[in-house]
């Protein structure tokens, strides 16, 4: 477990053990298989066993960092708990053995239960300290989650309209790059040809099988993206709804104050007084 806060710092290479990264503030870029994603608060990003990958800060405030780290016995020994039978489990308790799941490696919405589970974590350390025992049973409920997360993308990448399974996973892969590449990137208008050459699919197959997967298209996907941005700073801060426009990529005002109210029914200064 690991809480901190950060300031701008260049790029640190890491490869460890199957991870969880969550940002409570400010964002932190992640380079992974010559990618770049962002973190942001709202979202967590699952990084496997013996991945290399790159990370860094850019901005100029703090940003607040949580990590969680399994070692590589104990996830295998939970891993095995849930995914096999309970007689081959009597039959042998204690077999170590080597079993893994391979996660997506891409930006997941943080949820209740993932959030609940991490306040808990971290409110016991703050008040307890540590205590192996208790920290292992919380680590075994955080991983019987994110399970329960590998099982939710399984189901969606079988969504991808391909015969073969290893297809299915293949394109949900590039998908899921693509997808990250809105979130990452919303603010400064990404060129569709230049996402899907990022995403290794054309143009026509990742219009077609992102609507396939995500049951809308990556336009639609982008422009609710940079609405829930705006929606965020338009109750956190106090700037002003022509400063809002720019950051969040749309390119007038008055664009971005129609796209407002057909998504959330009121125009953005009601929604920020509250009158939704």
């Amino acid at each position: 477990m690991f809480n901190a806060t950060a300031v701008r710092r260049h790029h640190v290479r890491h490869a460890g053990c199957l991870s969880v990264k969550i940002i409570l503030s400010g964002e932190e870029w992640y380079t992974i298989d010559n990618r770049q994603l962002a973190v942001r608060p709202g979202q967590f990003l699952i990084l496997n066993d013996a991945q290399d990958y790159f990370c860094r800060v850019e901005t100029a405030g703090d940003v607040r960092i949580q990590s969680v780290f399994f070692k590589t016995a104990f996830a295998s020994s939970v891993f095995r708990d849930v995914l096999s039978g309970e007689e081959a489990l009597l039959n042998d308790p204690f077999r170590s053995g080597e079993q893994s799941l391979e996660f997506f490696q891409t930006l997941y919405e943080m949820d209740a239960g993932l959030q609940e589970k991490m306040a808990r974590l971290i409110a016991s350390l703050d008040a307890c300290g540590y205590d192996s025992n208790w920290m292992d049973e919380q680590l075994i409920f955080m991983l019987h989650h994110l399970i329960s997360t590998y099982k939710t993308e399984a189901r969606r990448a079988y969504r991808v309209s391909a015969v073969k399974p290893s297809t299915k996973k293949e394109i949900y892969k590039r998908l899921c790059i693509a997808k990250d590449v809105l979130h990452s990137t919303f603010m400064d208008r990404p060129d569709l040809s230049a996402v899907s050459n990022t995403a290794c699919l054309s143009v026509p197959q990742l219009v077609r099988q992102f609507k396939a997967v995500f049951h809308t298209t990556p336009h639609r996907y982008l422009t609710r993206i940079r609405l829930s941005h705006a929606a965020g700073l338009l109750k956190d801060t106090f700037a002003p709804v022509h400063e809002i426009t720019w950051r969040c990529g749309f390119e007038d005002t008055s664009a971005f104050c129609r796209a407002f109210k057909m998504e959330y029914g009121v125009p953005p200064l009601q929604f920020r007084m509250g009158l939704v």
